[in-house]
């Protein structure tokens, strides 16, 4: 499954996927207001999502989502904006995380395996630092 808010998005991305797009299922959608099915997803993988939630509670809802979604020994790796990565980001404000801090986003019940941190060379020519978690549920 591929969930993104930008029906824009899914249209580039099932065209660069190509034949195999039939095998997807495209969702266009808020994350916050998605019903997911419980513990129906072995892994979630979060590119450039999570430090777009401003509002404390909508980390708490994009949590949550996860959380139930997420089969127990599930894996879940999101990625984000590092403490040098920038402020903004087409327009919108942004929350930058060291691994600790994502990592406290999502609490004790979310075991982190692994962190490192990216230079992002984007299609402006600058670079953006990313952060990578993985985590565990336990």
């Amino acid at each position: 499954m591929v969930l993104d808010v930008s029906q824009i998005a899914i249209d580039v991305t099932k065209e660069a996927v190509g034949l195999v797009s039939d095998r997807v299922q495209w969702i266009t959608a808020d994350i916050g207001n998605v019903g997911f099915a419980p513990n129906a997803y072995d892994v979630w993988h979060d590119r450039a999502v999570f430090h777009f939630l401003t509002a404390t509670e909508q980390r708490v809802a994009y949590v949550r989502q996860v959380a139930r979604s997420v089969k127990p020994g599930g894996h879940v790796l999101v990625s984000t904006f590092g403490p040098e990565g920038p402020t903004k980001c087409s327009g919108l404000e942004v929350v930058r995380y060291d691994a600790e801090s994502l990592h406290a986003e999502f609490g004790v019940r979310f075991r982190m395996l692994e962190s490192l941190k990216e230079l992002h060379n984007t299609s402006f020519g600058s670079t953006q630092q990313f952060l990578y978690c993985l985590c565990r549920i336990e």
